[in-house]
């Protein structure tokens, strides 16, 4: 790289930090005077120019500092994206004593995860909480309905029945229906919906012989059903220090982004929509899909809880400081997954409970 590149994108880094720290425009003469000293106000200005010019940054008004650009965040966070790799999480012993403290109740210890991840980051906190994977199958029931579709009727043991319909392109009968349904039951009942999904519908399909054709396309069909049940359900956290920000300085800003966060479809599917094998992800812009949160960002992970996946993460204006809250994101997620491997609370000793 060049090394009017070099220094162009350290001008970049260093208005961007500056702008987030300081809410306010920034300026050549700052950048001169408190980061780049060794180059006059005559340099910076020619970079400020062309990074104005790659839409990096921009002017507010006439003889104003930078502001940073949707498309100068995301240059920033490439330009960052090895340091943010290495970097851990600061505070690893108070997370792994809260999970061992409430190893026996998820929920609660998600809830306090949240609220730590609230205190750390200064930013609105949220888990995704699978809200069926986690329950235990007491009965299946499956129901002929008009024009070849099928009703299931998912029963767990926590008295909660979910049911979906899908359609059925195999000419099922009802007497094969009923002993197909009883098998099933005799299979699955007992465990959990999670290890049903991604264990034993898959290890059952194997063991079957090619002539039970129907039995593995009914076992297909249990899987898109239950996939489908497997919702997620958010639960947020924040300091009222978050709505502090100038970026809520406007009723109407609040409201949106309220209008925003009671969406729980919405962020999910656009979790699922950019998940990946990444650590993490910082959505902004248009990634939100629609023009009027172009002033917000989320950034999450995924993390599993004794082998069930989740999300967790934060919300808030795009000028939040990413170099901070992105360690403590992915690196949360990370402890939270490697202390309940396989679904035993890992201890700092390697000990398992």
């Amino acid at each position: 790289m060049k090394k009017n590149e070099v220094r162009r994108n350290n001008v970049l880094k260093h208005s961007i930090e500056e702008y987030i720290t300081s809410k306010e425009p920034v300026s050549s003469k700052l950048i001169c005077e408190k980061y780049i000293k060794n180059a006059s106000p005559a340099t910076i200005r020619i970079d400020l120019n062309k990074l104005e010019k790659c839409n990096y940054i921009f002017q507010p008004h006439t003889s104003a500092g930078r502001v940073p650009t949707i498309s100068g965040y995301r240059h920033y966070l490439s330009l960052m994206a090895d340091q943010l790799d290495r970097e851990e999480y600061d505070n690893p012993d108070i997370l792994r004593d809260i999970l061992v403290k409430h190893y026996k109740d998820t929920a609660l210890a998600l809830h306090y995860v949240m609220q730590l991840l609230a205190k750390e980051t200064d930013q609105l906190s949220f888990v995704a909480e699978p809200e069926v994977s986690n329950g235990y199958l007491e009965k299946l029931e499956v129901f002929k309905i008009a024009g070849r579709k099928l009703l299931f009727v998912v029963s767990l043991d926590s008295g909660l029945d979910k049911t979906v319909i899908l359609r059925n392109d195999h000419n099922i009968s009802e007497q094969q229906l009923k002993a197909i349904v009883r098998y099933i039951n005799e299979e699955f009942v007992g465990h959990r919906i999670y290890d049903i999904q991604t264990r034993y519908i898959k290890e059952t399909s194997e063991k079957l012989s090619a002539e039970n054709k129907i039995l593995k396309a009914f076992l297909d069909e249990l899987y898109k059903a239950i996939f489908q049940i497997s919702s997620y359900f958010i639960h947020f956290d924040g300091n009222i220090s978050f709505l502090e920000q100038p970026e809520f300085d406007d009723k109407s800003a609040v409201l949106t982004f309220l209008g925003f966060i009671q969406r729980h479809d919405s962020l999910i599917n656009l979790m699922q929509k950019f998940d990946n094998q990444k650590p993490y992800h910082v959505l902004m812009g248009e990634d939100l899909g629609k023009p009027n949160l172009a002033d917000y960002a989320l950034i999450y992970s995924k993390y599993e809880i004794f082998g069930i996946p989740g999300y967790l993460g934060i919300l808030g204006p795009k000028r939040m400081d990413y170099k901070k809250n992105i360690p403590i994101v992915k690196g949360i997620a990370k402890i939270i997954t490697e202390t309940t491997k396989n679904g035993m609370v890992v201890l700092n000793n390697g000990k398992k409970r």
